[in-house]
């Protein structure tokens, strides 16, 4: 587990032209004594606010990357940044605001020049995330760089892949182990592209990472997604909400294309897990920590949004996991973001005056999410 972050303000003045653009007003929260039963939750505006802090806070206008905390740490590091051009995606989709997409370009152009004017990174995991980012970008804007970028990527990607252990691509270009974070992503990928360019490569390559992973490091009786393998076996011990995210998202893709049962049976146990003690309490999700796990609760929810989206669920199945993030949101929203600067914690239900990135860009997806829940009317 290893990253690098960033860090340097926005003028006052170009957060203050961000702001503007956004469709509706900001919402920084309740008053003093405010709860879920009183409080008027007005999600698209609190997600412009949302938005509005991303950039204030993290956003370093210099580099045109993100950086590591909003206290003065101006490391940069490839896998939260290609999250936060997830993000930057998200608000987009929700805006259509040219400023998003003018900061969009920025980062695809900070990110090459902070990684040594490539994309191409010594991890398999962090390329991944970039071009799943990338596939969304062109999807929501046409703009081919985001395609190329994309491809690219997944031309590295694939020279992860070898016989070892019965198949799989490597965490890194170590070749030491395999993982989850490098598996269930890359099927992820594989789908899209193939719903993208109608390769049948790419099909062929999306169901046989996912067998792979299925056979390798998911429980088959309870759904459980392990992290990850090497030649001492399969590491059970560490299980993080990203994890089962991955997996319901590369299941989902698949019965996109097939429209085959197996893969949404496959997605509900994993996701039903999720709610389970293991990862939250009181239906709340638990605090995983900073660093790349603050990351993690945002992957598990941009996953599940998919699952409800686009998984032909009952009515029944899709009210549960709607629930499920609409409590986290609420709770978050009202008891976990300091204020006014809209910052998110580690913990959902504690404030915290500085966080980084990471955890900003969970507290992020996941208000995004609502908001989009409200857009097509599944949540009030």
């Amino acid at each position: 587990m290893r990253r690098i972050f960033l860090l340097f303000t926005i003028t006052a003045a170009m957060a203050a032209t961000f702001t503007s653009c956004l469709k509706e007003p900001v919402d920084d929260g309740p008053g003093p004594g405010a709860g879920k039963a009183t409080y008027k939750y007005n999600w698209p505006a609190i997600a412009d606010s949302s938005a509005s802090s991303l950039i204030s806070n993290f956003f370093n206008q210099s580099g045109k990357y993100f950086n590591k905390n909003n206290a003065g740490d101006l490391t940069f590091n490839y896998w939260p940044n290609a999250h936060a051009l997830d993000v930057l995606t998200d608000i987009y989709l929700r805006t259509n605001d040219a400023a998003v997409k003018s900061r969009m370009d920025e980062l695809l152009d900070g990110m090459k020049a902070k990684n040594g004017n490539t994309y191409i990174n010594h991890f398999y995991d962090d390329m991944e995330w970039m071009a799943l980012a990338c596939l969304r970008a062109y999807e929501a804007t046409s703009d081919d760089r985001y395609k190329t970028t994309a491809e690219l990527l997944w031309n590295d990607i694939k020279g992860g892949w070898d016989d070892t252990w019965g198949g799989g691509i490597y965490w890194n270009k170590d070749r030491q182990n395999k993982n989850t974070p490098a598996n269930a992503p890359a099927s992820i990928i594989a789908s899209r592209m193939y719903q993208l360019n109608r390769n049948g490569e790419d099909l062929a390559w999306a169901k046989k990472i996912y067998q792979w992973q299925k056979d390798n490091l998911v429980d088959p009786v309870t759904g459980l997604v392990w992290d990850g393998l090497d030649g001492s076996g399969t590491n059970k011990s560490w299980k993080f909400t990203y994890n089962q995210g991955v997996f319901i998202g590369a299941a989902v893709e698949l019965y996109k294309i097939t429209g085959e049962q197996t893969y949404i049976g496959d997605a509900m146990k994993t996701a039903n897990n999720s709610l389970a003690g293991e990862f939250s309490s009181n239906n709340i999700m638990k605090d995983e920590g900073g660093g790349d796990g603050g990351l993690f609760k945002g992957i598990l929810v941009r996953y599940m949004m998919l699952l409800i989206t686009d998984g032909s669920l009952s009515s029944t199945d899709a009210a549960k996991f709607v629930s499920f993030l609409q409590l986290n949101a609420q709770t978050m929203w009202l008891q976990g973001t300091s204020r006014p600067q809209v910052i998110y914690n580690t913990s959902w239900i504690k404030t915290a005056a500085t966080t980084d990135l990471t955890t900003q860009l969970s507290g992020a997806m996941l208000i995004e999410a609502v908001a989009r829940l409200k857009e097509l009317e599944l949540i009030d």
